[in-house]
């Protein structure tokens, strides 16, 4: 069975691009023969670059390329600031021409919030019409979605398939690459600067949180970059906000280009990882805070209160000074600590793990890959 991917792809820095490269990672070691069209900039393994973001003709671009490929089905990896303007309005057209040519398309949606602005709304009923199946993340995407869409054979289209996450050990002697001592607790704020993922709001609680701890002993860890030119606005507010910190001293901050290895090792050097969203919809940084069985403090959105819930791996936080007494409790508790590093690692073993998602993608490709006409034993050939 061939599937063709068509998303953006590393060395393009994108979290898509990430989840795609492990997924489709994940399904070649399944024996499944994968190609990815992608943006320009993917690069790797069977990859083929067709347009760019906002291409008045990318849906013909991406089609045209991905048609020469041959797939049995092509599967759509949406956000929608990938598929050009007006909110990636050009993914309807993409999936249509595949229709036509009776190729079927699977689409993952990426981005389901709690409330759906009209727009989004109005491309995401048309993206589930219009697909032969879709994959969401969270069975609270699928609540939301119920609430704007009546349609039962619409609903029947839709798969929870939780966001995939490596098993991987944990970067030995972390700390002492990125030169902290070892003896110091390290709380870690990582990721692309952008306005939901309120990271001022713990640097301002920092003082009071250090007020709880021996000043030495505790450090904040906030590594991350703007992608482009976006939100420089909100990085420079950060860093001041970081320079006029009284505990400034107590604060080190990671910029550039942050490889894998490096990220590895940076979340590998932390006790406990902040994620103070104040939106979120599902998240590749909480999959690698799983990954190395990091304990996760949260925000209290839909999407963070489901997490805790279902791993058990860490606590979360409706106000300030939740914040405060949560990051202390974890600190200062080892067992507490060790025991949402347990959770954490038995999730993803029991759960997420990319070879079982890998799985129950394979299923949803071969239930819609050409519905059996046949009556006698069939196989597929890669």
């Amino acid at each position: 069975m061939r599937i063709g991917f068509i998303s953006t792809y590393p060395p393009i820095e994108c979290g898509i691009a990430t989840y795609t490269q492990y997924l489709t990672d994940a399904l070649r070691a399944q024996g499944i023969d994968v190609y990815i069209v992608s943006h320009y900039g993917g690069n790797g393994k069977n990859v083929f670059t067709a347009f760019d973001y906002e291409d008045g003709d990318l849906a013909e671009k991406a089609f045209s390329m991905m048609a020469r490929l041959t797939p049995d089905i092509v599967h759509i990896q949406h956000e929608f600031g990938l598929y050009g303007k007006h909110f990636g309005v050009s993914v309807i057209p993409l999936i249509l021409q595949f229709r036509l040519r009776d190729i079927p398309v699977v689409t993952t949606l990426h981005t389901v919030y709690d409330e759906v602005r009209e727009e989004h709304r109005l491309i995401l009923t048309s993206i589930i019409e219009n697909s032969n199946a879709v994959i969401i993340h969270e069975a609270y995407q699928l609540e939301v979605l119920r609430r704007y869409i009546k349609r039962k054979e619409l609903l029947d289209k839709i798969h929870v398939i939780p966001h995939g996450a490596r098993e991987i050990p944990s970067i030995e002697n972390a700390k002492a690459t990125l030169k902290i001592p070892d003896n110091k607790k390290v709380v870690l704020m990582i990721g692309y600067f952008r306005p939901n993922k309120k990271f001022e709001r713990i640097i301002r609680l920092w003082p009071k949180i250090v007020k709880r701890h021996n000043k030495n002993d505790i450090l904040l860890v906030i590594a991350g970059k703007v992608r482009g030119i976006e939100y420089r606005d909100y990085r420079n507010m950060l860093f001041k906000e970081i320079n006029t910190s009284p505990v400034k001293d107590t604060i080190k901050v990671i910029r550039g280009q942050i490889s894998q290895d490096s990220f590895d090792t940076i979340i590998s050097a932390s006790d406990a990882v902040i994620l103070p969203y104040s939106i979120s919809s599902q998240s590749g940084i909480v999959a690698h805070c799983l990954a190395f069985g990091k304990p996760i403090i949260t925000s209290g959105t839909s999407a963070m209160i489901s997490l805790i819930e279902k791993t058990h791996a860490g606590l979360v936080s409706n106000t300030d000074q939740d914040y405060i007494d949560n990051i202390a409790k974890t600190l200062e508790d080892t067992a507490l600590r060790k025991q949402f590093s347990a959770n954490a690692l038995r999730y993803v073993q029991d759960h997420i793990s990319w070879s079982k998602i890998s799985k129950k993608h394979i299923k949803i490709y071969k239930a819609i890959a050409e519905p059996s006409v046949l009556e006698i034993n069939n196989m597929w050939m890669d």
